[in-house]
């Protein structure tokens, strides 16, 4: 029985029941008039009919800082791990395929043993989106609904929730749930009716051209005097970086006891947008003009990465980049399609 239905009454009880377990289980509430995920101590606090987090869910998975190792002199070192059991609840589908992504980018090449040991011991429970919010455009980006990445997805169809269990997690998290049942035909309609309103209607900017198209445009897009444009006006702040589903870049710094008899190598977030983002040994820059932060960026987003996780652009549609920048510069789907248009035109002249 994967796919079961849930009446809300016994899925607030089932969510009690995750509560008072020994696992850690993260939700989303609300932070003012906005929605954030924390750590959920009632079931009362759950919103799922949230229409964007702040910050997306990745701070669980890798924290904006982190310890990786503590060592004392002369020669001893420990490496330290976050051994929790983590319940992930109500992550939108474009905010599980950003996490697919770095997993799939954090298991490559140097398989990071941090990130991986906490995305093992974490539980997803998704859920479709029910508010779309003022920016989002899941739905250009083939992102507004899922059929992997998780270990349980919920679709709310009014009276009830549509429960699909896809992992052997999902399915011994519901075992023994009160009130659980066999999904019929009709709520599988319904859930049906919730994925094609959503695969539609999560696109308040619509992208000119198929996503697949990106690499090539950006491509032959190099030299455009879109990034000189825009970085007129960029903050050099971050903002689009660390609400960023996808982001994953960090800096690596060693916190030396004042007696140099110990310290702690930790990681800490870090952004493409700022600064001293590229500067090495030396104090060398190579990335110091602010158009050249911009547009890689975008290249990052349209290009770099999809190189490396099978062609899958590395934006997911949630709009938080929109929703954070003060000077109205980072939506990625003006940018793409202000290229769509201009070097699809030199090309056909």
């Amino acid at each position: 029985m994967n796919v079961s239905k849930l009446s809300k009454e016994d899925f607030k009880s089932f969510v009690s029941g995750l509560i008072e377990s020994e696992q850690t289980v993260v939700g989303v509430q609300t932070k003012g008039e906005r929605f954030a995920f924390g750590p959920l101590t009632s079931a009362d606090d759950l919103r799922l009919d949230y229409d964007v987090t702040i910050l997306p869910p990745k701070k669980y998975l890798l924290p904006q800082t982190e310890t990786l190792l503590t060592y004392e002199l002369p020669c001893q070192y420990k490496s330290q791990f976050d051994d929790r059991q983590m319940i992930l609840l109500g992550a939108h589908p474009y905010d599980v395929v950003a996490i697919s992504q770095m997993d799939m980018l954090f298991s490559q090449d140097e398989y990071d043993n941090h990130y991986m040991k906490r995305r093992n011991n974490t539980t997803i429970i998704a859920c479709d989106v029910v508010t779309p919010s003022q920016n989002v455009f899941a739905s250009s980006m083939g992102t507004a609904t899922v059929k992997d990445g998780y270990d349980i997805l919920l679709t709310d169809i009014g009276d009830a929730y549509v429960v699909d269990a896809a992992t052997e997690k999902g399915k011994a998290l519901l075992q023994g749930v009160a009130g659980i049942a066999q999904a019929s035909p009709d709520d599988l309609a319904a859930r049906q009716a919730v994925w094609d309103k959503n695969a539609v209607e999560l696109n308040k900017h619509p992208l000119a051209c198929k996503p697949s198209d990106l690499p090539e445009l950006l491509e032959k897009s190099y030299d455009h005097p879109v990034w000189e444009e825009k970085a007129q006006v960029c903050f050099s702040c971050g903002s689009c970086n660390t609400t960023c589903p996808t982001c994953y870049c960090f800096d690596v710094q060693d916190d030396v006891e004042w007696d140099l008899s110990g310290g702690r190598r930790r990681r800490a977030w870090d952004g493409c947008l700022l600064t001293n983002f590229a500067t090495v040994a030396g104090d060398h820059n190579f990335r110091k003009a602010r158009a050249d932060r911009f547009r890689h960026r975008l290249y990052r987003k349209g290009k770099y990465v999809p190189s490396k996780i099978g062609g899958q652009i590395a934006c997911v549609g949630c709009g938080r980049c929109i929703t954070a920048c003060i000077p109205d510069i980072a939506n990625p789907v003006a940018i793409y399609n202000t290229l769509a248009e201009e070097v699809a035109s030199v090309s056909s002249k």
